[in-house]
């Protein structure tokens, strides 16, 4: 009668363990904090337009593994930040982050 007992209460523990709490509340968003947030601002010509620094054919150095090495510019595309370059040594292109290059 004991085990019984024991067992129908572990299974018990067990099932309340397993339900999520219908207790739990998330604190609303008081209307003073959403009427105070302020727009992201606009981004600036700049950024949206980082490829005018560069153009196909243009000698860069690029940041790969660590390391500046010279490359030449194939490719690049403006949507995707990135820019498709040939190093010297190396059969095939590369495809890097427009952040990685630097004019020489």
């Amino acid at each position: 009668m004991t085990t019984k007992l024991l067992a129908v209460l572990a299974l018990c523990v067990l099932i309340a363990a397993c339900e999520p709490g219908s207790e739990v509340t998330k604190p609303a968003a008081s209307p003073t904090a959403q009427s105070t947030a302020t727009p992201a601002p606009s981004p600036s010509p700049e950024a949206t337009a980082p490829t005018a620094a560069w153009k196909t054919g243009d000698k860069v150095k690029v940041t790969i593994n660590g390391a500046a090495v010279e490359a030449t510019v194939v490719s690049i595309d403006e949507k995707a930040l990135k820019a498709t370059v040939k190093v010297p040594g190396e059969t095939k292109e590369r495809t890097v982050n427009l952040s990685d290059i630097v004019k020489q």
